[in-house]
């Protein structure tokens, strides 16, 4: 059994009727529902007589650690099973750190823990690593994003990887670490004997310098199958450098998320070649990066090379055009394998998106998620779109916002929708004008419809 409740206001009565229910309950989610340090001392009598309970998700609720604390004690009796402890944003400090490092030290049941954006800082995280260390911790995924770590706290966590082989998840992103104790992370995890399979590493002050270490990482690793280094400066000298990891014969990757990195065209040289032989990759991110048409002409001609097995590609505010339409039309027309292509934010136009309408129409294409939001549509590409949606059965998700499509575009996308062969669910239709008429059709469709949802 579960129950899975958001951003709801929890009245006594309201809370009082969920404890019950919760008593047999194999995964509670309760995100954003105003819960307090007092609803935690209920919860940890859940926790103490529930043994089938193996998920808790309490993600930004002002919990704080006297909330923690009462948690702590249902998770440290014996009958305590939980596997998944998701506390973010719960106004969290160090001093919830050493009441969690009990449970890590005591708990072999728990193998997730996400404690991101909680303002623990490199002192608090040291303690949870001393956790890490004791030979009855089983932690397999550790998420610390957002929570005010420094450099200083690589050599415990290098500690606690070095006594931990069963990590397989490293979330690090938006803390201030820099390239030098990037450099000592990846040494570590190169000597660990952990078989990391995920690792973010996003907004944390990388340059092209601690490139070379993250591609021995790569190269080491055959587990490592998602990497995420977004939001990080390495530009196009720092991308090369990965790519040589990324292309080693060991590596595995499956995801690589590179947005806002500072590259451009020079760079697609490389990522084309990765594209077109490493055939683990499924999902890229290049979102902004000044990539221009040129870039994602090469990518594209990386599409079309039948070892290339990408399914997602994210393109959005790459500084592309009308120009580089025909290559993505191409692609389209030639890939079987992607599904997913977010090419918002980039100056297509109505004539390049009728031109990749055309690719969109050919039988090999089995996209399913198209995003082209504030690609400056107008009314004129909006019945080409239309064909597209009314015949393409794998098509089940549309973005069309900030466009201004007017009465007459959304008329004739909602034509479309009404059509039976019309398999998209989910239609974005973000900041974009249309008269009250057009209005009452767009909830008429929603009711006549329910599986479709519009999103305005």
């Amino acid at each position: 059994m579960e129950l899975d409740i958001q951003c709801e206001e929890m009245s006594p009565s309201r809370w009082a009727e969920l404890l019950t229910t919760m008593k047999s309950c194999k995964t509670i989610r309760l995100d954003d529902c105003n819960l307090s340090s007092s609803n935690c001392e209920d919860l940890s009598s859940i926790i103490n007589t529930n043994p089938s309970l193996t998920e808790l998700k309490l993600n930004n609720n002002e919990l704080g650690d006297a909330g923690v604390e009462y948690l702590c004690k249902g998770l440290l009796t014996p009958s305590c099973s939980l596997q998944k402890l998701w506390l973010q944003n719960c106004n969290l400090t160090s001093a919830s750190c050493e009441t969690l490092r009990s449970v890590l030290s005591a708990q072999p049941s728990l193998t997730e823990l996400h404690v991101g954006d909680n303002r623990l800082g490199t002192a608090g995280v040291k303690v949870l690593c001393q956790g890490m260390m004791n030979p009855s911790c089983k932690l397999q995924k550790l998420q610390l994003e957002y929570c005010e770590l420094t450099a200083d706290i690589v050599e415990a966590l290098n500690a606690a990887l070095q006594s931990k082989p069963t990590l397989k998840e490293l979330s690090l992103s938006n803390n201030t670490l820099g390239d030098t104790a990037v450099k000592q992370l990846c040494q570590g995890l190169v000597e660990a004997s952990c078989n990391l399979e995920l690792l973010h590493l996003e907004n944390c002050g990388i340059t092209s310098d601690s490139c070379m270490e993250i591609s021995a990482v790569l190269r080491n690793k055959s587990s490592l199958m998602d990497l995420s280094v977004g939001d990080n400066k390495i530009g196009d000298s720092g991308l090369a450098l990965l790519c040589q990891g990324l292309m080693h014969p060991s590596c595995k990757i499956q995801k690589l998320w590179l947005w806002d990195c500072d590259l451009t065209s020079a760079s697609c040289k490389d990522l084309s070649r990765l594209i077109s032989t490493k055939e683990t990759l499924t999902e890229i991110s290049l979102i902004d990066n000044n990539l221009r048409d040129s870039g994602m002409e090469m990518l594209c001609q990386a599409l079309k090379d039948p070892k290339s097995k990408l399914q997602e590609l994210w393109v959005r505010e790459c500084g592309l055009t009308t120009a580089c339409c025909k290559a993505v039309s191409s692609a389209l027309s030639t890939s079987k394998h992607l599904k997913v292509l977010h090419i918002g934010e980039n100056k297509l136009g109505d004539a390049g998106v009728e031109l990749l309408c055309e690719g969109l129409m050919h039988p090999n294409c089995n996209i399913q998620s198209l995003w082209l939001g504030n690609c400056d549509l107008t009314t004129g590409c909006c019945a080409s779109l239309a064909t597209v949606m009314a015949t393409k059965q794998s098509l089940t998700e549309l973005d069309l916002s900030y466009n201004p499509l007017d009465d007459e575009g959304i008329r004739k996308i909602c034509e479309a929708l009404r059509k039976p062969s019309c398999n998209v669910q989910q239609l974005i239709l973000y900041d974009i004008l249309w008269s009250s008429e057009v209005d009452d059709e767009l909830r008429a469709l929603e009711e006549s419809k329910p599986e479709v949802k519009i999103i305005s």
